[in-house]
């Protein structure tokens, strides 16, 4: 679920993936506090997304659509497909082309956009950038670019540090030390990456986790499925694999019955159905569906009434900050298959 530099491939949406969206459009798990109506003129919107295919992203537009199509708004979307540069020239041709009345924003990359932001509003654009932070620091989920009328994300070092706790706790609860582990990077020379491992080392300071591999998963079962085999081949006495959910269903695979933990990152359906079975130890909660309708009715309510809003972290409100153990699963519902 800024930073991102995701030229990562294109997740695929699984079969509950209908379902998963569905429920995630009608049961938010964060509100903007601001309610939606619909009446005022007809909105044109633009929504930049960084892959529309991806499972992850795909209930965040859902999401977007409903609030959208409640309020009198469309959305035209524009599809990046993980390319920082398509991403670019797309918000560029926003701006040219004119008849859009606000913007949706999700950034590959943290600070590249910075610029469009200021002549789209110089133009009588609101923008609003939701997933992946926009701005130099990646530890605020806050607004740090002048202009613009929302921000709604969550905090990639906060995750990280969650991800190291947990993984902490996996290896006490395996009685590991050392405790060997593989750890998962998306896409290794991301910031979102950098950003999520930072913390994680932060929160595995000082404790018996002892990183002894690493491989990338590209947000893709099958690339974790590859890279934890890999791992596995050269490291065959791992005791933890930590990663993002997609890398971990691979690694469900790659394991088989081993003993090993699974910790991932992500709060998807798949991720909150293994924690629940006990095949994963556990997973971090992320809502990409209250992102996109929190994200379009802050939007909507910057346009029709000129007001901006501070920065809104739909994590803030999780049971237990997000982290989710078997303890607890039954707390959580997936907004994303996995």
């Amino acid at each position: 679920m800024q930073n991102l530099m995701r030229s990562w491939g294109r997740a695929r949406v699984l079969g509950l993936g209908a379902a998963v969206i569905a429920a995630a459009v009608i049961a938010p798990s964060a509100s903007s506090g601001r309610t939606v109506h619909a009446k005022g003129k007809h909105l044109s919107i633009a929504y930049l997304s960084f892959a529309v295919n991806n499972s992850y992203d795909a209930p965040m537009l859902a999401a977007a659509k409903a609030v959208a199509a409640k309020d009198n708004a469309s959305l035209q979307v524009f599809d990046a497909n993980n390319s920082p540069t398509a991403q670019y020239s797309q918000f560029q041709d926003v701006i040219a082309k004119g008849g859009f009345q606000g913007i949706i924003t999700q950034p590959i990359e943290a600070t590249n956009l910075i610029p469009l932001v200021s002549q789209a509003v110089a133009k009588h654009m609101k923008v609003v950038n939701i997933d992946q932070i926009m701005g130099p620091s990646v530890s605020t989920y806050k607004v740090q670019v002048k202009g613009l009328a929302g921000n709604v994300t969550f905090v990639p070092t906060t995750m990280g540090k969650d991800l190291g706790t947990l993984t902490v706790q996996a290896c006490k609860k395996g009685h590991f030390n050392p405790c060997n582990v593989g750890y998962l990077y998306d896409i290794k020379a991301s910031a979102l990456d950098g950003a999520i491992r930072r913390g994680f080392a932060i929160a595995t300071k000082g404790s018996a986790v002892k990183v002894v591999a690493t491989g990338q998963d590209f947000f893709t079962p099958s690339g974790g499925l590859t890279a934890v085999q890999n791992m596995l081949t050269s490291n065959p006495n791992i005791n933890v694999i930590s990663g993002s959910d997609q890398g971990i269903e691979g690694a469900v695979q790659a394991t088989g019955g081993k003993h090993i933990l699974l910790v991932g990152y992500g709060g998807s359906a798949a991720g909150i159905a293994g924690v629940k079975s006990g095949a994963w130890f556990g997973t971090i909660e992320q809502d990409p569906a209250s992102e996109g309708r929190i994200g379009m009715e802050t939007l909507i309510n910057a346009i029709r009434t000129g007001s901006n809003a501070p920065g809104i972290n739909p994590l803030n409100n999780a049971p237990n900050g997000g982290v989710i153990t078997k303890a607890d699963a039954k707390l959580f519902t997936g907004e994303w298959p996995g």
